[in-house]
């Protein structure tokens, strides 16, 4: 299975959550990693390009820290750019069929305050859901996400930790990730 990860990280180089996850992936060679604000720092996305990525791959991943109950401003354009119509979705876009997507995210507060009754009332998982429908209405397959919680107080240890179970999650076959 051919993976991609795309890290959408306003600055990489401060964050130690999503770097830790980045640098781990680099120890993978069957991992293709590409950061798109390193990429794209005009924000002028070469659509061709990433359809052209996206057909190459099986499993898609979109790791980013979870900001404001979202992602990042330019992944969200990404998605607006690159998932058009007659490409994506509708007639004739049929061309993401049989892909598999991921989320990999951080959040700053503890698995206990993403729940209902919680501090911030949801689940990530149902706060997830407009970019998991976005995915399927692409013709993918959403697969469930893999979420560093506690990314700002975690030690070192504990992102290094988080990141090795980050591997085997999106390296996972589907079977043992939809039960």
């Amino acid at each position: 299975m051919k993976i991609m990860v795309i890290v959408a990280h306003p600055n990489l180089n401060i964050s130690r959550a999503n770097r830790a996850l980045t640098l781990e992936l680099k120890n993978h060679s069957d991992i293709y990693v590409r950061d798109i604000y390193q990429e794209y720092p005009s924000w002028d996305i070469d659509v061709e390009k990433e359809q052209r990525h996206l057909l190459q791959y099986d499993r898609i991943v979109f790791q980013f820290p979870f900001y404001w109950y979202s992602c990042p401003p330019l992944l969200k354009k990404w998605f607006d750019d690159v998932l058009t119509h007659g490409w994506a979705f509708g007639p004739g876009g049929d061309h993401l069929v049989g892909k598999e997507f991921m989320v990999s995210t951080t959040t700053g507060g503890t698995e206990s305050e993403y729940r209902s009754g919680g501090f911030n009332s949801f689940t990530i998982s149902e706060l997830l859901r407009p970019m998991q429908r976005t995915l399927t209405r692409c013709n993918g397959t959403y697969l469930p996400a893999f979420v560093t919680f506690n990314a700002i107080e975690g030690t070192d240890a504990y992102l290094a930790q988080e990141a090795k179970k980050y591997v085997e999650h999106i390296k996972a076959p589907m079977r043992e990730l939809v039960h």
